[in-house]
């Protein structure tokens, strides 16, 4: 079965099959057959319901002009933040008394090669220990400028999670105490959980055992 015969799957229009770029061959991950159908909201509008009116409200007198746009969607929200103004945004959400989120979840990083001028994001997931609520903080910066703001400092606990974001998409987290690659060798070249990265030509050796390229291994269909 694909996923164009699972229920409860959106109508049309599909915004994208597949993920990578991936076209048909010698995918064994399975996402060639992922069917992407909705656009992402692009932004929400007051009142956003459950907690975060309330969290928009600590944050925003504050931050007004680093507050991109706040998008809540599936029960979750995220505030879209300017790069420049991150680590005050971050120390504000953890220190203010009505907001408290002092647990940072930790720092992924996403591709978005179509967004020009914004095709890195990093994103911050926050939990609030004191009032019981979550949020996501998102970052985005350009591919041709991949610099954000560290925020070892506010969430020690970063120091890692932005080493992997640095080292599987390259984002330069400014600041950091110690950015260097954390998981792939330090002479490995380009960034591999980018979208532009490619799925298949190198050959892996892991404990002794020769692991082929994808693009040499036996393809589902």
């Amino acid at each position: 079965m694909t996923t164009e015969n699972l229920p409860g799957l959106p109508e049309e229009p599909v915004a994208r099959k597949g993920m990578f770029g991936v076209k048909d061959s010698g995918d064994t991950s399975g996402y060639n057959r992922l069917v992407v159908r909705r656009a992402p909201k692009l932004s929400s509008s007051r009142p956003y319901g459950s907690y975060f009116d309330e969290v928009a409200d600590a944050l925003e007198p504050a931050f007004a002009d680093a507050i991109e746009r706040v998008v809540v969607d599936r029960g979750e929200v995220t505030f879209h933040v300017r790069r420049e103004r991150l680590p005050e945004v971050m120390q504000h959400l953890r220190d203010d008394a009505a907001l408290r989120f002092e647990l940072s979840l930790g720092v992924s990083g996403v591709h978005y090669p179509e967004e020009t001028g914004a095709e890195l994001h990093a994103v911050y997931h926050l939990c609030s220990i004191t009032h019981n609520r979550r949020v996501r903080v998102e970052v985005s910066c350009p591919d041709a400028d991949p610099h954000i703001p560290s925020t070892v400092q506010v969430y020690p606990t970063h120091d890692w999670h932005e080493r992997e974001t640095y080292d599987f998409f390259g984002i330069v987290f400014d600041g950091h105490p110690a950015l260097t690659r954390i998981e792939m060798p330090d002479d490995w070249e380009g960034h591999p959980q980018r979208k532009d990265y490619p799925l298949g030509g190198i050959p892996v050796e892991y404990r002794g055992a020769e692991v082929p390229a994808p693009d040499r291994r036996r393809s589902y269909s």
